[in-house]
């Protein structure tokens, strides 16, 4: 899905900036310490916990602070949060997931109501924009994991449905339940993955103009500013013109 894949390096280029990366990591630990909380503190043991480190890994978290959130969690003083689901539309009618974290659900749905609405949006019902997007285990390769028909044998091998292929590198899917074992053997074969986590794939998706994508882009950046907004999810679709542009 290529609106996917480019927003996903647009995200990529953002993390390079500090103020973004220490709130990128600030929702790792959330996710760290919740998973750990759920389940064993040991990541060998716990499939969840294990793919909240590797993805913080991936985008350098540094070690200290992952411990730190396991210890959190096995210390008893860790939050209670509870996750939720919100749904809506965005400027030009594209479908908007946002995955969030909270200790109040009332604040957090009165600030993602707020937000929609003032960047163009449409917070709906739960179900009004999922039917859009699948639940997929997403691993993202660099182009220099080796090249698309090696790529494709190991994804193949390790049980993976798809792989998208391009200069940028490749997108490897699976089912969502099969995320560790898939992840797990192609890193016996590939090496450290960019990127191993699960996201809402878009199953259809809405083009952009350049005028609607900035306006999209601007809600979605003020979704992350939110410390409660753990990923927001589209089905944008722009061409390559538009993407240079923005």
């Amino acid at each position: 899905m290529a609106g996917h894949s480019k927003w996903a390096n647009i995200q990529h280029r953002k993390g390079r900036q500090d103020a973004v990366r220490a709130k990128l990591f600030s929702k790792f630990s959330k996710e760290i310490t919740i998973a750990a909380k759920m389940g064993d503190p040991d990541p060998e043991k716990n499939p969840r916990l294990r793919l909240a480190i590797k993805e913080a890994k991936a985008q350098s978290m540094p070690k200290d602070n992952i411990e730190r959130a396991i210890k959190k969690a096995s210390g008893g003083d860790a939050e209670d949060y509870e996750e939720i689901r919100y749904e809506g539309y965005g400027p030009g009618g594209v479908a908007v997931i946002v995955e969030a974290m909270t200790d109040n659900r009332n604040r957090t749905a009165s600030s993602v109501r707020s937000t929609f609405s003032k960047n163009g949006g449409n917070l709906g019902e739960t179900g009004s924009v999922g039917f859009m997007f699948e639940r997929k285990g997403e691993v993202i390769y660099p182009a220099d994991a080796g090249d698309a028909d090696t790529v494709m044998m190991a994804a193949i091998e390790a049980g993976a449905e798809d792989v998208e292929s391009s200069g940028d590198g490749h997108v490897i899917w699976c089912a969502d339940t099969d995320l560790n074992d898939v992840s797990t053997a192609l890193e016996a074969d590939l090496g450290e993955s960019e990127s191993t986590r699960l996201v809402w794939k878009p199953t259809t998706t809405t083009e952009m103009d350049l005028e609607t994508m900035q306006k999209l882009m601007k809600l979605i950046e003020a979704l992350e500013d939110d410390d409660d907004v753990q990923r927001v999810t589209t089905n944008f679709e722009a061409s390559d013109e538009v993407m240079a542009q923005l």
